[in-house]
């Protein structure tokens, strides 16, 4: 057994300061433990011995004789040190910290957490907190906690199989309490408070280890670390994310486009997208996802089928499945002619398919209907919509989705529009049969989309193909830059630094007698808002255009002009998950229309044309309105130079390539310019 383990399979577990005064936090344990028949050793910890709720109590945990598996400390912060030592002193391998008083009360607190890890690690003891809430396993009935959930008349206490895990202590049991009353089966809730040693991303890795678990939810409060969230990814077991904190300050902004698009919270947002896991936005749509968890079903594809009773149901689930990410299933002509047979003259054959409310003098149209859309290879997914519906009539829908689901082997999840006071049991009878149900198409749509993020096939990652380009000096200009991309294999306009306004206008003329000029000058990163680009000069119009470019206090570059096409920003910068490289609509739009996509590096086998595609704007590089199609080969082999190229670039760089402009199909993509920066090293 590790020791993270111990949260769910102790066989003793000792609580340090077990008390009997009503009320106290430390008698909650002891109560929980004994109320809800935890089979292992309860081991009450009091300075005055004797017993507590009638468990005989040691004076000390180095009285004991045995294994302690798991402390519960609920003792108050100046006395948790001598605590966690008599931990280490009796081999305990995990300890829960209860106790507030640390890290989230400031500067004094945080270093007495320091120190009590510390001593923790040096004694080979492991932490779980301060300031937590605790841990229960439902299956194995350790109730390592205080929450006033058990104190409760009341509490189903079943053996589960989603796994809760949550910094919040508070957040986490009121989202298992939340579970519970919509019928979901929790197997284990793990509060992680302050996260000092034991994270609850570590936690939940450690959970996607037990046979019976079949989905794992999380709320994160800190920046989560890459490595364990590839580990967690590829367990196997599906993952949703509750991540606080989208928003940010924003003051690394004016830096860099880059800096402003691939902010902390976008990079997370497409590393989670990029391993496979769920990110949702609140405590309900996290509620949605686990019932979709709970059941084994997968989907093979993101086409959906929709089976309503309601037209409105049928059009909204329509709207959604867009919005959710997923396919409207084209059904097939055999399909449509075998649903022609079946759905009344009224209805609706091609998808979403309307059986109307027939169906509730025929419920023979439920099973006949789904038999269908089962067997067309088109369709991965199938949301069943009806309202209304009462008792019987909910019965026999039930019986009809349980046995398609149990032929296609295709996940089904049903939205169930109407009161439960229409039938009460249906709940009930949805779960155990094995299909996720939610009040609108809108919600069980977006489960779906979940249960496709978790299961469509993930291109492994690999070391990057070749060794990385140098890193820029910290001062590099416009023409270093570009001089190293295009060793790196990006294509640059011909140019070169002039010395006065009569070399401005010969390299015009060399260049074929019309180009770009702008200035380079340490610091001034978005020339053209401060006039230091100029476009289409003539050689007669360079030596004017020479001192007007000088006067800002730099050097002059004479470049070519670039053919015609669609302007793009290319960036990458380093960020608390690693590496990030970003992609969208450059020029003046880039920060107007905020149309980007990101990957952490290093990139998969086509990520950078899922990249490109994923773009709004993705039309105009395609050929909106009969104009040419771009070379979006060449931007996506720009992305891999730049992707190789950075990968041993030094912490706290930013890269910005903007514009790129994508030249007509076959014709390349052009960096036009360039700019870098690099924070300098935190100090100790």
């Amino acid at each position: 057994m590790s020791a993270i383990s111990a949260l769910w399979n102790a066989e003793s577990i000792a609580v340090i300061g077990a008390t009997e005064r009503p009320g106290a936090l430390g008698r909650k344990p002891m109560d929980f433990l004994l109320r809800h028949g935890y089979k292992g050793r309860i081991l009450p910890i009091n300075p005055r011995g004797g017993e507590v709720l009638g468990v005989p109590a040691y004076a000390s945990l180095t009285d004991v004789e045995g294994p302690v598996d798991l402390a519960l400390i609920m003792v108050a912060a100046d006395r948790v040190p001598g605590a966690v030592d008599d931990c280490v002193a009796a081999g305990v391998p995990l300890a829960i910290i209860a106790s507030s008083g640390f890290a989230e009360t400031g500067e004094e607190g945080t270093a007495l957490q320091a120190g009590l890890v510390a001593r923790a690690r040096a004694g080979g003891l492991r932490l779980i907190g301060p300031n937590c809430i605790g841990a229960v396993s439902f299956n194995n009935r350790v109730l390592a906690t205080f929450s006033p959930l058990f104190g409760a008349e009341s509490v189903p206490f079943e053996p589960g199989t989603l796994a809760f895990v949550s910094q919040s202590g508070a957040l986490g049991f009121g989202a298992a309490s939340l579970a519970l009353q919509r019928g979901l089966r929790p197997g284990w809730v793990v509060s992680t408070g302050n996260d000092a040693d034991v994270t609850a991303l570590e936690v939940l890795r450690e959970l996607s280890a037990e046979p019976e678990c079949t989905g794992l939810l999380g709320y994160l409060e800190d920046t989560p670390d890459i490595a364990t969230l590839r580990t967690l990814a590829e367990s196997g077991k599906p993952v949703a994310l509750l991540k606080s904190g989208r928003t940010e300050a924003g003051g690394r902004a004016a830096a860099s486009h880059t800096g402003a698009l691939a902010t902390d919270d976008r990079v997370l947002d497409a590393a989670l997208r990029q391993l496979g896991i769920v990110r949702v936005d609140d405590i309900d749509e996290l509620l949605d996802v686990a019932q979709a968890f709970e059941f084994p079903l997968r989907p093979e594809g993101p086409k959906v089928a929709v089976v309503t009773t309601s037209g409105g149901s049928g059009i909204l689930a329509a709207d959604a499945v867009e919005d959710a990410g997923l396919e409207l299933s084209a059904l097939s002509p055999e399909s449509t002619a075998a649903l022609a047979e079946i759905v009344p003259p009224f209805g609706a054959v091609e998808n979403p398919v309307d059986i109307t409310a027939t169906v509730l003098s025929d419920p023979s149209l439920f099973d006949k209907s789904l038999d269908v859309l089962i067997a067309d290879p088109a369709v991965d997914i199938i949301i069943a919509c009806f309202c209304v519906m009462a008792g019987p009539d909910v019965e026999k829908a039930v019986t009809a989705l349980s046995k398609a689901a149990r032929k296609g082997g295709k996940p089904i999840l049903v939205a169930r529009t109407g009161a439960d006071f229409l039938a009460p049991d249906a709940p009930a009878q949805l779960r155990e049969a094995g299909l996720p149900d939610y009040p609108t198409p809108a919600r069980a749509l977006r489960a779906a989309s979940a249960l496709w993020q978790v299961s469509r096939p993930r291109t492994a990652t690999s070391a990057p193909a070749g060794p990385g380009a140098p890193a820029p000096a910290a001062d590099a200009g416009e023409p270093q830059l570009k001089a190293l991309l295009a060793a790196a294999g990006a294509t640059v306009p011909k140019g070169r630094i002039v010395t006065g306004a009569e070399d401005a206008a010969r390299l015009v003329a060399e260049l074929g007698g019309r180009a770009v000029a702008k200035a380079v000058v340490p610091g001034l990163l978005h020339k053209s808002e401060a006039g230091g680009v100029l476009v289409g000069i003539t050689e007669q119009e360079a030596p004017e255009a020479y001192g007007k470019l000088a006067a800002l206090g730099g050097d002059v570059l004479v470049e070519e002009l670039a053919p015609a096409g669609v302007e793009m920003i290319v960036g990458a910068r380093t960020s608390a998950l690693g590496t990030v490289l970003t992609v969208g609509l450059g020029g003046i739009f880039t920060e107007v229309l905020d149309d980007v996509s990101h990957r952490l590096l290093p990139l998969a086998p086509g990520d950078a044309e899922a990249m490109i595609a994923e773009l709004r704007g993705a039309a105009l590089l395609n050929g909106a309105r009969g104009t040419a199609a771009a070379d979006t080969a060449a931007l996506a082999r720009l992305l891999e130079h730049v992707a190789l190229a950075v990968q041993d670039w030094p912490e706290g760089f930013e890269l910005d390539l903007n514009p790129v402009r994508v030249l007509k199909e076959g014709a390349g993509a052009v960096v036009l310019d360039a700019a870098y920066t690099v924070a300098a090293p935190a100090a100790d």
